[in-house]
C-alpha cells in the first residue's frame, strides 16, 4: 500500500511537519483569533498531548522575525503557504514576521529534586538566550546590558538574574528590533506537577512566581503572551495581581476548535488514508470530550490508531494516551477512596455522570484538601468529560463522565491492578480457613467486608465478581486454582485443588442476582448446577475424598455462601 503522507507521531514541530510533508491538520486560524481578541496574556488548559505544543510552534514560526546564524533575516512564509491563515486577510497575514519571539518550553523539568529541576529550567532559559546570540552582536545594546547577557548566556548569572531572564531578554529584543516582544511558554505547569509529587512544591512555587510575573505582569517590552499548560494555577499567587490574563479553559467555546481534533477533521483523516471502516472504534476508543460546546477527539490517540490501522500493525484500537503518563492521579483517587468515592467511581464505570461544583483554579496543592478538587482535577486533565451544567446557590455544577472507552480503560487498569497490591497484602488466612472447613457464615461475612471496601466494575458484573473471589483467594497456599475449564458436561467457575490428597477440594459456582430477595434460589440453583453438570467427576476420578461444593451468589455490595449437604 503506497502511503500518501507520513503521519507526524510525536513530532512537535510546525516547520519539521511542513518541510517534510507530515500529514498536518490545518489549525493556523488560532493565529486569526488571537489577533482579533487582542488578550495581552492568554493561558489555555487543555489535556496532555493534545496539540499544545505544536500549536506553539506554529504562532512562533508565523509571527517571529527570525535571525539566523549570519545575523540575516529568515523568511518563514513558506510555511504557510496554502494554509487557512493566508485567506484570511492582510490585517492578520500582515502580522508575519513582525515581531522577536520568546519561546520556552518547560516540559523537560521532571527532576527528582528542585535543584535538578530548576538546573534543567536554567537550560531551557540559558538556550533560549544562545538562540538569540545575535544580539550582542548589536550596537543597539549597551556594553553593560551586553555584560548582563553573557553572563545568563554562560549560566554564571545570580538567581535573581535568571527569576527575571525573559523580562530581560524580551526588553533586549525590543531594543535590537524596535518592535515589544511575544512571549509564547509551552506547559508551564509541568514543573509544578512534578515538584507536586516529587515534594519539593513550595520551592518550585516561588521560582515559577518571580520569573512569570516579571515577563507577563509588569513587563512593557510584551507585545502579547500565550501560556498553555493542564491546569489554571492561581491560589500560590503565580499570576498575582495579573489583570490583562484570560484563562481558556475546556469549558470555553473560544478558540475550542484549535486543539484536539473535531469530528470533520477526523473525518477527513480516516477518508486521506482510505481508512473509513474504523470510524466507529475511533468514535468509541477516542472521543467523548467537549471543549466548550464542540466535540474533540484525543489527536495523540487518533493518529497513532490510524498509523497502526495504515501499516497493519494493529487489528483493534489500543489506550495510547494511557501510556503517554504514569497516570499517578488516578492512582491517588483509587488508593485513597472512601466509601463516598468508592460508590461514585462505580457510578462511572457504569458510564452514568457525578455532579460536581466547578474549581477552575484547582492547583496541585489543594488535590487533597477536598473531594471536589480531586474530581476537578480529573475533569481538567482529561480523565473526565462534561455531560451537563447547572447553576445552583451562585455556582456552578458540572456533570461529568468517562469521555471514551480508553480512559475507561485506565480506570479499570488502575483498579485492578490496585486490587492486585491490596490482594497480596492483606491476610485473607480466616477466608481460607472458612472455605476450607465449610464455616459458610464466616466466608460470607468476609466477603461482604471484601465488597464493601472494594470498586466493582458493575456493568459487568458478573465478570467482576469472578475476579474479585478469584484474587482473593490466589494467595490460598499449596492449592492449585482452575477457572472457567472444561468439566463434566459444562464449565465450573472455578475449583480449588489441593497437592495434598487429604485436603478437600472446593468447587465454587458463582451467580449475580439483581435483588437481594433471589440470591438464596440462586445460590440453590448454582449446587444444584455443580451436580446436574458433573463438575466434580474429573475430581473424583483423581481420587480426592473430600470435596465441598459452595453455591455464591453476589447482589450489589452483598452475597451469599451456601454449601451443599
Amino acid at each position: 500500500m503506497e502511503i500518501k503522507k507520513a503521519i507526524p507521531i510525536g513530532i512537535e514541530s510546525y516547520k519539521e511537519i511542513i518541510k517534510n510533508d507530515y500529514y498536518y491538520i490545518d489549525k493556523t486560524l488560532l493565529i486569526m483569533d488571537l489577533l482579533t481578541q487582542k488578550s495581552k496574556v492568554t493561558l489555555f488548559t487543555r489535556p496532555r498531548r493534545f496539540g499544545k505544543t505544536l500549536a506553539q510552534s506554529m504562532l512562533r514560526t508565523f509571527f517571529e522575525e527570525e535571525i539566523d546564524a549570519d545575523g540575516r533575516a529568515v523568511d518563514n512564509s513558506g510555511y504557510f503557504s496554502g494554509k487557512k491563515i493566508m485567506e484570511a486577510g492582510a490585517q492578520y497575514t500582515g502580522h508575519m514576521g513582525k515581531y522577536p519571539v520568546i519561546f520556552l518550553s518547560m516540559k523537560s523539568a521532571k527532576q527528582p529534586d528542585f535543584e535538578m529541576a530548576y538546573d534543567s529550567l536554567l537550560d531551557e532559559i540559558i538556550r533560549e538566550y544562545d538562540r538569540h546570540r545575535y544580539l550582542l552582536g548589536s550596537d543597539r545594546l549597551t556594553g553593560d546590558i551586553k555584560e548582563r547577557y553573557s553572563a545568563i548566556l554562560a549560566g554564571k548569572a545570580g538567581k535573581a538574574a535568571y527569576a527575571k531572564s525573559l523580562a530581560f531578554l524580551s526588553d533586549c529584543l525590543e531594543k535590537y528590533h524596535c518592535q515589544k516582544t511575544i512571549i509564547l511558554i509551552d506547559e508551564y505547569d509541568v514543573p509544578l506537577e512534578n515538584a507536586y509529587f516529587k515534594g519539593f512544591y513550595n520551592q518550585m512555587i516561588d521560582f515559577m512566581r518571580s520569573l512569570l510575573e516579571s515577563a507577563l505582569k509588569t513587563n512593557d517590552s510584551l507585545q502579547f503572551a500565550v501560556i498553555t499548560g493542564c491546569l489554571r494555577i492561581s491560589r500560590e499567587s503565580i499570576f498575582t495581581g495579573l489583570n490583562n490574563l484570560e484563562v481558556v479553559s475546556v469549558l470555553d467555546e473560544n478558540y475550542a476548535e484549535h486543539f484536539g481534533f473535531t469530528q470533520g477533521e477526523v473525518d477527513s483523516l480516516l477518508d486521506f488514508y482510505n481508512v473509513s471502516c474504523i470510524k466507529d472504534d475511533v468514535k468509541s476508543w477516542y472521543d467523548g470530550y467537549l471543549f466548550g460546546d464542540t466535540e474533540v477527539y484525543n489527536p495523540w490517540s487518533i493518529i497513532n490508531y490510524v498509523k497502526d490501522t495504515i501499516y497493519h500493525n494493529t487489528e483493534f484500537p489500543k489506550p495510547y494516551w494511557s501510556n503517554t503518563s504514569s497516570n499517578s492521579i488516578i492512582h491517588e483517587l483509587v488508593v485513597k477512596a472512601d466509601s463516598s468515592t468508592v460508590q461514585e467511581i462505580e457510578h462511572l464505570l457504569m458510564g452514568e455522570a457525578i455532579e460536581k461544583p466547578v474549581h477552575e483554579d484547582i492547583t496541585y496543592g489543594d488535590i487533597h484538601q477536598s473531594e471536589d478538587n480531586l474530581w476537578n482535577f480529573l475533569f481538567f486533565t482529561g480523565y473526565l468529560k462534561a455531560a451537563g451544567r447547572s447553576f445552583h446557590s451562585d455556582i456552578i455544577y458540572l456533570k461529568m463522565k468517562i469521555p471514551n472507552r480508553e480512559i475507561r480503560y485506565i480506570y479499570n487498569n488502575t483498579i485492578q491492578e490496585w486490587f492486585h497490591k491490596k490482594t497480596e497484602a492483606a491476610d485473607f488466612s480466616s477466608l481460607y480457613r472458612a472455605i476450607l472447613s465449610g464455616d459458610t457464615e464466616t466466608a460470607e461475612n468476609f466477603l461482604k467486608k471484601q465488597l464493601r471496601e472494594s470498586i466493582s466494575f458493575m456493568d459487568s458484573a458478573e465478570k467482576f465478581y469472578h475476579g474479585f473471589l478469584l484474587g482473593l483467594l490466589g494467595g490460598l497456599q499449596d492449592y492449585r486454582k482452575k477457572s472457567n475449564l472444561e468439566s463434566g458436561s459444562g464449565r465450573y467457575d472455578i475449583t480449588l485443588i489441593p497437592y495434598d490428597e487429604q485436603q478437600p477440594a472446593v468447587i465454587l459456582e458463582l451467580k449475580r442476582a439483581k435483588k437481594f430477595t433471589e440470591m438464596e434460589n440462586l445460590c440453590r440453583e448454582a449446587l444444584h448446577q455443580i451436580d446436574e453438570k458433573n463438575y466434580a467427576d474429573a475430581l473424583i476420578e483423581e481420587g480426592y475424598p473430600i470435596i465441598l461444593k459452595y453455591g455464591v451468589c453476589f447482589c450489589k455490595k452483598s452475597c451469599m455462601v451456601k454449601l451443599a449437604k
